[in-house]
């Protein structure tokens, strides 16, 4: 058995034997841990709040691809939060966050599929490491600051709504691709030195600006773990996002952005340096009905457009679309059902690339879509307000198409487990 096999079990009935200590029902209770017999309420109210929480994915590819098998990875995410102002009596003081994190498992992209958008969004940097250290502040009721070490994607570049996250595929859940994979973008886990503003232009809309440290030698690399300083600073990434909120009785949220990056980077397909890497992005969550008679039950549909630099990111186009039904039936509040479709477009350089290698070798280049597409239905089901179990599937077309291979399409079904401790 894998020390990440071995590890979450334990994990999991050393949280779970603490029930000892929690004075509400384990299947009402909002966390796994509960309430500690009142300490976590008491140590929350003198500024200090815990977090914890766990996910669990494992997917197997029934159909096409490269193996038939199935694969497990996880992500154990534990924090806690400092109330400056409970703490210490001071007015306006801010909060401190301290998170780590820690990966396991294995790849069901990279195993099984061949395909280039991971079907199991917690998978990557399998190792323990410090995701972020950070002083947050409001100045004035408009005006708020962040800085520290952190990953800008969470502040910048998903839907604050969350609607992405109920989906298994990373191609969705989070943040479009092609803005860290083409640019020093970086999503959690992966935090850098920064500093975020955001300002309330009005009560629908928001202007959000950052500065972040591009560091690409400490991404993914378990001897920098711990070290909040950059080891190879290439430049800095400078994202602004426009963020406007509908206040309705249909409610949505609409995301405008943009970054650059001012590191310099080899060309695709050449020797040369190019300066500068840019991208925009367009995130879109709108309710397009709801249940006057169940209050709770609303249809949201969203879409994702991106775009970025052709000078040096592996693919410079994703498209995602899909709609998220909540409260599906009566006796289910909390449960979701989501559909959507996602389509990656690989950079035209990097298939260049890809076609003079294979005549350089004498061989015939398959022929192949240019772009990997996604297809993904999931079932959120709340089992307690603790545990969410969601069975999914996952139809990938052309898994082969950013490695060049004639990969056949593939059929994934899965499993995600969160608890939150």
């Amino acid at each position: 058995m894998s020390p990440a096999m071995r590890l979450t079990p334990t994990l999991l009935l050393v949280l779970a034997s603490s029930a000892a200590f929690a004075d509400t029902d384990l299947m009402t209770r909002n966390t796994l841990t509960g309430d500690w017999r009142g300490l976590r309420h008491r140590m929350e109210a003198d500024g200090i709040k815990f977090t914890g929480d766990y996910s669990g994915e494992t997917a197997y590819n029934a159909h096409g691809g490269l193996h038939r098998s199935a694969r497990y990875s996880q992500n154990i995410k534990l924090g806690v939060q400092l109330d400056l102002s409970k703490r210490y009596g001071l007015e306006n003081a801010g909060k401190i966050q301290l998170t780590i994190n820690d990966r396991r498992g294995n790849s069901a992209s990279e195993d099984l599929v061949g395909n280039r958008l991971p079907i199991q969004e917690n998978y990557g940097g399998l190792y323990t490491r410090l995701t972020e250290l950070s002083y947050e502040r409001d100045f004035t009721p408009a005006l708020n600051l962040k800085l520290g070490y952190m990953a800008m994607g969470n502040d910048l570049g998903g839907l604050d709504s969350g609607i992405l996250c109920n989906f298994m595929n990373a191609g969705f859940c989070g943040h479009p691709l092609n803005m860290s994979g083409g640019s020093g973008w970086s999503n959690y886990p992966n935090a850098h030195l920064g500093a975020r503003v955001k300002y309330d232009l009005s009560p629908s809309w928001q202007l959000r600006v950052a500065a972040f440290n591009v560091d690409p030698e400490s991404n993914g690399n378990p001897t920098r773990a711990w070290h909040l300083g950059p080891k190879h600073t290439t430049g800095t990434v400078l994202p602004v996002e426009l963020v406007y909120k509908l206040q309705a009785e249909l409610p949505g949220e609409y995301k405008l952005g943009y970054y650059y990056d001012s590191s310099n980077v080899k060309r695709i397909g050449s020797d040369k340096q190019v300066a500068g890497r840019g991208g925009h992005y367009l995130l879109i969550d709108q309710a397009v009905w709801s249940d006057s008679t169940s209050p709770g039950r609303s249809l949201h549909a969203f879409g994702q457009y991106s775009a970025s630099s052709e000078a040096a990111s592996p693919f410079t186009r994703w498209y995602g679309a899909g709609v998220v039904l909540y409260k599906p039936f009566d006796g289910r509040p909390r449960d979701t059902v989501a559909l959507g479709y996602g389509r990656a477009v690989q950079n035209p350089r990097s298939r260049q690339v890809q076609e003079d290698a294979a005549f350089d070798a004498g061989q015939q280049f398959p022929h192949l879509d240019g772009a990997e597409q996604l297809i993904e239905l999931s079932y959120g089901y709340q089992a307690t307000p603790w545990l969410n179990l969601r069975p999914d599937v996952q139809y990938i077309v052309e898994p082969g198409a950013f490695s060049g291979q004639a990969i056949e399409d593939a059929l994934v079904l899965g499993l995600q487990v969160k608890a939150s401790f």
